[in-house]
């Protein structure tokens, strides 16, 4: 099969053939649909975060399943499916007290140093990216990792579910839980931040808050459901969002992953207020926060994945967007083929677009 290959950071992926094994155990195999271009495959692109090399990356992907391996329930031939880099044991600590995407014991979901892997590229090894490997024409991954839909969702679209949605929408609704009439900003109007403002919008938050420095993008979180926007590069977001509040919003969302917008998202903050850092602040930076915020009861808090339970979630935002109310339509502003995937991650560096997606012919 093609795939993209990363062979080392600040290089660009190379199109080559791949093999790909049969299903073992416990595992599925997937003819991918399409899958989204995300800022997470650009932080390991431009060597932000390391993984072990060569690879293939992608994770926000959704496809149909095509061969099944043994002991494999709940999913048949033909299946339309969502994958997720949660990826879960099932029966860890973790996984049995309700936090399935803190699970620890994921390695059980891999194949043994004497198996025969998944991938190869001749006679080596493809690490397989967030156990899923998504610019492939094929991903082989285990059971715990897919999520069946219903098969009238479009799948371009139901990939970008498989990461921006859950990671986003899950960050407002189970990380932060805010309640109705709540008062929100986000900072960053990219797939994520525009799916944290369109789920802050269907959990009923009274005031949501659009930060970004592209007017293009600000007018999309408008059509999200943002009630206010602030450019940033016009004027400071802090001061902005603290003069338009009267003191600060009750919770704040930051979906770049940069050390100032984190900052910026503890600085709007009222009293008792939560920030929720959503974005990959590069490994090693430190946050600065003033300590005497915490003694008015501020929060701030990270996300992983949007603490989703993946199984239950993908399928209430599908039939959210079945429904018309999580606007998935507007987020693609480009399909291309896979042989332009660094093309893709260029727009995406120059941040002129909320999403790009590869798609697969079917």
């Amino acid at each position: 099969m093609k795939a993209a290959i990363f062979h080392r950071p600040g290089e660009r992926l190379t199109i080559e053939t791949v093999s790909i094994d049969n299903p073992g155990p416990r595992e599925v195999l997937i003819r991918t649909a399409a899958v989204g271009l995300c800022h997470s495959d650009l932080h390991y692109i431009d060597g932000l975060y390391s993984v072990n090399t060569p690879a293939i990356l992608g994770h926000e992907a959704a496809g149909v399943v095509e061969k099944i391996g043994a002991d494999v329930t709940g999913l048949a031939l033909g299946d339309h499916v969502i994958t997720c880099l949660s990826v879960f044991c099932g029966h860890c600590a973790y996984c049995t007290t309700g936090l399935p995407y803190s699970c620890d014991h994921q390695h059980e979901t891999r194949r043994g140093a004497h198996d025969a892997p998944r991938l190869s590229l001749g006679d080596r090894p493809l690490h397989h990216f967030y156990d899923l490997a998504g610019f492939a024409e094929q991903m082989l991954v285990h059971e715990h990792a897919v999520v069946k839909i219903r098969r009238d969702m479009p799948l371009d679209r139901a990939a970008l579910i498989g990461c921006a949605v859950t990671t986003g929408m899950g960050a407002v609704t189970n990380t932060a839980r805010i309640p109705v009439g709540a008062t929100v900003a986000v900072i960053g109007c990219g797939g994520v931040g525009l799916s944290a403002i369109n789920g802050a919008a269907i959990a009923g938050a009274g005031r949501i808050i659009a930060v970004d420095i592209q007017p293009g993008k600000l007018d999309l979180a408008r059509a999200f459901g943002a009630t206010d926007v602030v450019n940033a590069r016009e004027v400071d977001p802090v001061e902005a969002v603290l003069a338009m509040t009267s003191g600060g919003v009750e919770y704040s969302f930051e979906a770049l992953g940069a050390k100032a917008t984190a900052e910026q998202a503890w600085k709007m903050l009222r009293r008792s207020g939560t920030a929720t850092v959503i974005g990959m602040v590069p490994k090693g930076q430190m946050l600065e926060i003033d300590p005497v915020a915490l003694l008015m009861d501020r929060r701030l808090q990270g996300s992983n994945m949007g603490s989703n339970r993946f199984r239950v979630d993908m399928p209430r935002y599908v039939d959210f967007y079945m429904a018309g109310r999580l606007h998935l339509d507007r987020m693609i502003a480009d399909r291309i083929p896979l042989e332009q995937v660094n093309e893709g991650f260029e727009t995406l560096r120059r941040g002129d677009l909320a999403r790009s997606v590869i798609t697969f012919p079917q």
